[in-house]
């Protein structure tokens, strides 16, 4: 390839001293930029060293060790909590269980209570009626005994009676019926 010859158009000088200031001031300011730049990073870079080696000091790693045991005693507190708040929950249930069962056996004690009044009062009517049955009793017993000791009176007399006349067997006879007439119905009253 053959060299090729460029052609360039003048440029009058002002125009050329103006446009050389901007390169330099672009390029001035480029530097400062880039210089601007590296303070930072070093500013940034030796902040980075410091907090490294403060983190790594050991006052920082007992920090962490106490703030990783408060994490992990919080933890287990929680969990006992927790459990604490289950097992609550579960005796509250059981309470009212139990208080349930209790007003249930109140109310189971308070009928058999009453039924066992009732109870009572119809023994106690039974024990009276006892009593005045009783006393009946010893009543038709003694006049049991009265009618048989005249009733033996009267067969004494009838029997002195029957060897002293035989005519007077008939009415002997007609005697005994009257007496045995009030005692049969002594004996059916009593039954």
């Amino acid at each position: 390839m053959a060299p090729t010859l460029f052609h360039y158009p003048l440029v009058p000088i002002d125009d050329f001293l103006k446009h050389e200031r901007k390169e330099r001031y672009k390029l001035l300011v480029g530097i400062g930029v880039v210089v601007l730049l590296v303070i930072v990073v070093m500013a940034l870079g030796t902040l980075l060293i410091i907090y490294v080696k403060r983190a790594n000091s050991e006052d920082c790693q007992e920090g962490h060790r106490a703030v990783m045991e408060c994490r992990n005693a919080t933890h287990l507190l929680e969990q006992k909590l927790t459990l604490a708040q289950d097992g609550f929950r579960d005796a509250e249930a059981q309470v009212a269980t139990y208080n349930q069962t209790v007003m249930t056996l109140m109310a189971s004690l308070d009928k058999e209570k009453a039924h066992s009044l009732d109870v009572e009062k119809k023994v106690e009517e039974l024990e009276g009626e006892i009593t005045t049955l009783n006393q009946k009793l010893q009543d038709a017993s003694m006049e049991v005994e009265r009618l048989r000791r005249k009733n033996q009176d009267l067969s004494a007399k009838i029997a002195d009676q029957k060897d002293s006349a035989s005519s007077l067997k008939d009415t002997s006879s007609a005697a005994k019926l009257l007496l045995l007439i009030p005692l049969l119905g002594l004996g059916a009253r009593l039954l």
